[in-house]
């Protein structure tokens, strides 16, 4: 790391913990968000099914348990293979794949915020909703 010597340290589990949980409370406001702009209250919510990296702490499945009413996340899919899938599957479709699998599929995206410009006075006028789909014009 610096001049031939290495960086070493070995953390327990709470000390990392204790170190990232700002960074781990962070990661419940998109899954906030989600609910929010779905309309739906947790009690609706049959299964949580988490993907990605971040998935494979505890911390965050515990934060997701908690937020969910102690409601058991399922790990069960392999996240790695969940988010390359998802996207080998929305590249195919882009790219005009029309195979059996696919020919049933729809991938709508969405704008993730609300888009606009600046006007006098550095307010943002709003152009382009959250949500609205891609692409679109205004």
């Amino acid at each position: 790391m610096f001049e031939g010597y290495d960086f070493s340290e070995e953390l327990t589990r709470a000390k990392f913990e204790e170190i990232n949980a700002d960074l781990f409370k962070k990661t419940m406001d998109p899954v906030a968000t989600a609910l929010e702009d779905s309309g739906l209250k947790k009690s609706q919510i049959d299964e949580i099914v988490l993907v990605g990296g971040s998935t494979r702490i505890p911390k965050v499945r515990q934060l997701v348990k908690e937020y969910f009413n102690n409601k058991e996340p399922n790990t069960g899919i392999n996240p790695d293979e969940a988010v390359a899938f998802g996207a080998a599957v929305q590249g195919g479709i882009i790219c005009g794949d029309t195979s059996e699998e696919t020919e049933s599929l729809v991938i709508i995206d969405a704008t993730p915020l609300s888009l606009g410009i600046e006007t006098v006075g550095g307010v943002m006028t709003k152009i382009i909703p959250k949500g609205s789909f891609i692409p679109t014009k205004k």
